[in-house]
């Protein structure tokens, strides 16, 4: 795991103005219902749903792909998660975004906010296989608007 978190540093480090950190988040795999758990609780951190799931609407657990937590610097993956598709990978890529966003000590101002460039990072890495975010995981241009943006 260590080598693909360095490729991914690397990687946004080259794509996007983040800077590098080699210092790595945990890596932590639960089940689903703890993610959830995690991101029902207020968690000071990021989440990363699955299909279907529309802003607003009472998600189920099994919707829930990842979460990350900004005290303890860990990524929480479902039991089960495998980097062997690259939609796989970039919820990791969108994860890892939010690490180094962290580390860096960025602010924003709002949680969605710090959600823009995780989503373009992987729209970007699924294009280097020929996917989307529209067709991985049905995200379209606006629901990435309303993850995205301060409507305050």
């Amino acid at each position: 795991m260590k080598e693909l978190l360095t490729t991914i540093v690397l990687w946004l480090s080259t794509n996007f103005s983040l800077s590098p950190s080699y210092d790595h988040p945990r890596i932590e795999f639960v089940p689903p219902t703890e993610i959830a758990a995690r991101r029902s609780k207020g968690l000071a951190g990021v989440w990363l749903l699955q299909p279907g799931v529309v802003v607003g609407q009472s998600a189920q657990v099994a919707e829930v792909v990842s979460v990350y937590d900004d005290s303890t610097k860990t990524i929480y993956l479902p039991d089960g998660w495998t980097s062997s598709t690259p939609a796989d990978l970039s919820v990791l890529v969108h994860e890892m975004v939010h690490h180094l966003q962290n580390v860096a000590g960025l602010k924003f101002a709002c949680p969605q906010e710090r959600e823009q460039l995780a989503y373009s990072a992987q729209e970007r890495w699924l294009g280097l296989f020929g996917h989307d975010l529209l067709h991985d995981f049905e995200l379209d241009a606006f629901t990435l608007l309303v993850k995205t943006k301060c409507f305050y």
